[in-house]
C-alpha cells in the first residue's frame, strides 16, 4: 500500500503542478502577453478563459479514460493521462506570444489547455480507485486520499517555482522568458512519474470484473441510464471545494496584486503557507472519516465553508499578510474536510463495473460549475473597482456552498464493512 500511495500522490502531484502553474500564469502574466489588444480587465477574464476551458474538458477526459478504465484496467489510466497532461505542458511553454502569433497564439494556448484538462480528467479516476480499490475497509479513506494530497504538492511546486522566478528574475525577464521554465520542467516530472508507476499492479476488484465477465461494454451509457442522478449530486455537491480553492489559489493572487497592491511574492507566500498546512491536514482528516463517516465530514466541510466566505474576503481585503494568510487557511481547512474524504465516499457511491466513469465524472463535473467559472464571476463581480471589500465574491461563495450543502444532505452515508462484490451495488444504495 505504501508503495501504491506513494506512486499514485506522486503522479496526481505532477499533473495538478502542470494544471496548476498554468493558473499562476494566468493570474499574472498571460493576459498581456496574449491579449495585449484587451483592456487590463478584459485580458485578465480572456486569461481566465482559456483556464477555464481545462475545467471543461476534464468531464470529457472522465469519460474518455474512464471508459478505458472500466474496460481495461485502472492501470493504462495512469500511464495515458501523465503522458498526454506533460506532452500538453510542455507546448503551452513553447507557444509564441501575440506580438509573434498573432490570434493564433491565444488559439495554442487554448487548444493546449483543453489537451491538460483531458489528461487531468482522467488522472483522479485512475490514481484514485488504484489505492481504494487496493486499500483495506477500514484504512480506505485514509490510503485513498493520497492522491489528494498530489493536488497541495503540486500546487507547492507550481507556486514555488514560480514565487522563485518573480523573486530572482527581473519583471521584463519574467515575462520575455521567465514564466515559460515551469512549463517546460513538465517535461521531466512527467518522465519521472511514468517511470515509477510502470510497476504498478491492476487492482483486484477490476482482475475479478475481469475474470467473471461483468465488464460494463457501454460504462458512460450506464451511467447515465442508471446513476445519472448521482452524478448529478455529488457535481452538486463538490462544487464548493473547487469554487473555495480556486478563489484562493487563482482569483486572489489578481486581486491582491492588482487591486490591493500587494508583491506577487506575498500573495504566493500566503496562499502557499495556507495549501501547505491544508496538504498536511489531509490524511488525519481522512482517518477521521474512516472512524466516524464520509458524509458528516463533508456536511460539516460544506457549513464551514458558507460560514467562513464573508470573514475570509475581509482579511483578504486587509492586505496584511499573515491575515490573508488566516482567511486562506481557514477557507483550504473547510475545503480539505470535505476533499480529503472523497476519493473513499465517491468510488463507494458507484459500482465496481463502471466506478472509474462514475465517479470521476461527478469529481470532474464539480470542477466545471466550481473552478471554471469562479475566477471569471470573482473577477466579474469587482470590476467595478470599488475600495471597500469584495462582498459580492463573498456572497457566490457562500450561496455555491449552501447549494452543495444541499447535494451533500441528499447523498448516503457509505462507510462499508467491505466494497461490494461487482454484481451486489444497485442505484440508490451505497457500494
Amino acid at each position: 500500500m505504501v508503495r501504491l500511495a506513494t506512486a499514485s500522490l506522486v503522479g496526481t502531484a505532477i499533473e495538478f503542478f502542470d494544471f496548476f502553474v498554468y493558473g499562476t500564469a494566468a493570474a499574472l502574466v498571460l493576459g498581456p502577453l496574449f491579449f495585449p489588444t484587451f483592456s487590463p480587465l478584459a485580458g485578465t477574464l480572456a486569461a481566465f478563459g482559456t483556464f477555464a476551458i481545462g475545467f471543461v474538458a476534464r468531464p470529457l477526459g472522465s469519460v474518455l479514460f474512464g471508459h478505458v478504465g472500466d474496460r481495461y484496467g485502472r492501470r493504462p489510466v495512469l500511464f495515458a493521462s501523465l503522458l498526454l497532461t506533460g506532452c500538453a505542458t510542455v507546448a503551452v511553454g513553447c507557444v509564441p506570444t501575440y506580438e509573434t502569433l498573432g490570434i493564433a497564439a491565444p488559439l495554442l494556448l487554448l487548444a493546449l489547455r483543453f489537451l491538460q484538462g483531458l489528461g487531468l480528467g482522467g488522472e483522479w479516476g485512475g490514481a484514485v480507485l488504484l489505492t481504494a480499490e487496493h486499500a483495506p475497509p477500514n484504512r480506505r479513506a485514509l490510503w485513498a486520499s493520497f492522491p489528494q494530497i498530489g493536488p497541495a504538492v503540486g500546487f507547492l511546486l507550481a507556486n514555488g517555482v514560480m514565487l522563485a522566478l518573480t523573486a530572482g528574475l527581473s519583471d521584463a525577464d519574467f515575462r520575455s522568458w521567465g514564466w515559460r521554465v515551469p512549463f517546460w520542467a513538465a517535461g521531466l516530472l512527467a518522465a519521472a512519474g511514468l517511470l515509477l508507476r510502470s510497476s504498478l499492479a491492476e487492482t483486484p476488484q477490476f482482475e475479478e470484473l475481469s475474470s467473471s465477465g461483468r465488464r460494463a461494454s457501454a460504462p458512460l451509457a450506464e451511467v447515465a441510464r442508471d446513476h445519472w442522478r448521482l452524478v448529478l449530486l455529488t457535481a452538486g455537491a463538490l462544487a464548493v471545494g473547487y469554487a473555495v480553492f480556486y478563489t484562493v489559489s487563482t482569483w486572489a493572487l489578481t486581486y491582491g496584486t492588482e487591486r490591493l497592491g500587494v508583491s506577487s511574492t506575498v500573495m504566493l507566500t500566503c496562499v502557499m503557507a495556507a495549501v501547505a498546512v491544508k496538504g498536511a491536514a489531509t490524511p488525519f482528516v481522512a482517518h477521521l472519516s474512516d472512524r466516524w463517516g464520509r458524509r458528516p465530514l463533508c456536511l460539516a466541510g460544506c457549513a464551514a465553508s458558507a460560514l467562513w466566505m464573508f470573514p475570509m474576503v475581509a482579511l483578504l481585503h486587509t492586505a496584511e499578510p499573515f491575515l490573508m494568510f488566516l482567511g486562506f487557511l481557514g477557507s483550504l481547512l473547510a475545503f480539505i474536510t470535505m476533499f480529503a474524504v472523497i476519493a473513499a465516499y465517491l468510488p463507494e457511491l458507484y459500482e465496481p463495473r463502471v466506478r472509474c466513469t462514475g465517479a470521476a465524472v461527478g469529481y470532474n463535473l464539480a470542477g466545471v460549475l466550481g473552478g471554471a467559472l469562479t475566477p471569471i464571476v470573482a473577477t466579474a463581480l469587482t470590476a467595478d473597482g470599488g475600495s471597500g471589500p469584495p462582498w459580492g465574491v463573498a456572497a457566490y461563495l457562500t450561496v455555491v456552498a449552501l447549494i452543495s450543502l444541499g447535494c451533500f444532505a441528499l447523498l448516503p452515508e457509505t462507510l462499508p464493512e467491505t466494497l461490494p462484490e461487482p454484481s451486489a451495488a444497485v442505484e440508490g444504495s451505497p457500494a
